[in-house]
Order: C-alpha cells, then structure tokens, then sequence
C-alpha cells in the first residue's frame, strides 16, 4: 500500500465530516434531520451486529454511557447550528473536545501537562477565543449559540474518553462500533419520537434525502478513520491530527459556500485551533 494512502483517507474522512455538518447545519427542521440521520446510524448498526460477536459485559455500562453522551451532544450541536453560523460553531465544538481531554487528563488522570502539550493548550484556547471574538465582544443574543457549541465540544470529549475504554473493554471494535451505532440511532429517534409525537413520521418525509445522505457520509468518515488507525505501522496521534484539518475545512466552508461573514478571520482562528491540535497530538512530553 502507499505510504500516502492513510493520510488521503484521513483527508477523505475530514471532508466528509465537515460537509455532512454543513448539511445539517442547511436542513431547516434540525431535529428531523438528524432523527434521519440516527435511521442510517440504527440500521447500519443493526446490520453489522448480526455479523459481530456481541461485546464483553465490561463494555455495556460504556456503550450506555456513550449512548447518552451521543444523544446529548446531538441536541446540543442541532442547537448551536439552529442559533450561529456554521463557520464559528462548527471550530468551536471541534476544538472545545481536544482541549477539554487534554485538561482532564493533566488534572484527573495523569499528573499534568508537559511544557509541549502546554503550548498547544495554549494555542488552542487562543483561536477558541478568536472565533468567539470574530465578531467583537459577544452580547447577550449570541450566548446561547456560543454555549451550546462549547458544550457540544465537552460531549465529544466525554463520549471520546469512555469509548476510548469502552472499545478495550468490548473484546472487539467491531461489536462495540456496532452497538453503539444502534443504541445511539434508537435513543435519538425516542428522543426526536417524544418531542414531536404524531407529527414526527410526517415531518420525517420532507428532505429525507439529505438527511439520510448525512447519516451515510457521518458513517463513513468514522469508518475511514477507523480503517486508517488499523494500518501497519500508522501513527495514532497523526491519524487523529489529519482528522481534525475538518475544522479549517468547515470554516472554508461557512466562508465560501454559505457566504458567511467574518470568513478570514474565522480561518485564522480556526487554523489556529488546527495547529494547537497539532501540538497535542504530536508533541510527546
């Protein structure tokens, strides 16, 4: 195989996760678009359960917990998409879940944060602060979409270090990816089931097509990173960094295709974000 091969597919998967965002960012019933998105999610996950051995009992208290974590960071993300535009949330969540591991595991796991991690921390909450700011000084009325970014990034980082240990526990990746796809695909559609009643079924029929089409595109840029972080010889900690270029790719995104404002200084912030990323992921000690 090409030494290049992994880092395309890493690519690939970049621009896939970014432009499924944008999507849903565009569905003008958020809600209904990502409880389209959770069918893919539960009926890919239930066809690769029929084929996988089912987890260890050890996983199924994480696989619950990245269920609920997934579904929370769903509802948080569908907000923040619903209140700012995509070139500032997109970075700011995707940014926030770096920084809030690193934190977690300088303060609760580990015994801190060697000088290199340190400077990327540092980077990262720079250009977290840039995006916040590219507007000047956020009022009252833009709060809430600020805050359902941040906190879309604190759920991916907690479904992010539970899976991290759910999956060793499982006895096999495969079996955990799939449960947690169906698990996470049922609750959400519930959820989306409890707040609309009869009228989901109805409301689910218009622009089936892309929010399907996001499902598959989510799907299959977490199965090309997956596939990229089983190679011979491939490096984790660049896998993860190359996956985080989406973040520069969404805010070319907002800037060109949606014709959002504030599109230069959105890229330098969020390449700024990229960047520390960089440093966590690279920098050892």
């Amino acid at each position: 195989m090409p030494a290049q091969t992994v880092p395309l597919v890493v690519l690939a998967s970049a621009v896939l996760h970014a432009v499924w965002n944008a999507l849903a960012h565009g569905v003008r019933d958020k809600l209904a678009g990502f409880a389209l998105m959770n069918t893919a999610f539960l009926g890919c996950g239930a066809l690769l359960a029929c084929f996988t051995p089912l987890p260890d009992p050890a996983a199924w208290p994480y696989i619950a917990a990245s269920t609920a974590l997934q579904v929370g960071y769903q509802l948080l993300l569908l907000q923040a998409y619903r209140l700012g535009d995509f070139g500032q949330m997109y970075p700011i969540a995707r940014g926030t879940s770096p920084l809030v591991v690193a934190l977690l595991a300088a303060t609760v796991l580990g015994p801190g944060l060697p000088g290199g991690k340190l400077a990327g921390v540092v980077v990262i909450s720079a250009g977290l602060v840039g995006l916040a700011l590219a507007g000047g000084v956020p009022g009252r009325a833009q709060l809430p979409a600020l805050a359902a970014a941040v906190g879309t990034g604190v759920m991916i980082a907690g479904y992010t270090v539970v899976d991290g240990t759910g999956v060793r526990l499982a006895g096999g990746s495969a079996g955990y990816i799939a449960w947690m796809f169906l698990t996470q695909g049922a609750a959400m559609l519930t959820v989306a089931a409890a707040l609309r009643g009869r009228a989901l079924p109805g409301q689910l029929r218009v622009g089936w097509r892309q929010g399907v089409a996001g499902g598959l595109m989510s799907l299959t840029a977490y199965g090309l990173v997956v596939w990229a972080q089983a190679q011979p010889g491939s490096d984790l900690a660049t896998v993860a960094a190359l996956r985080e270029t989406s973040i520069v790719i969404a805010a070319v995104i907002g800037a060109v295709v949606l014709r959002e404002g504030l599109g230069r200084i959105r890229l330098a912030a969020s390449a700024a974000v990229l960047a520390g990323i960089a440093v966590l992921e690279l920098v050892h000690g």
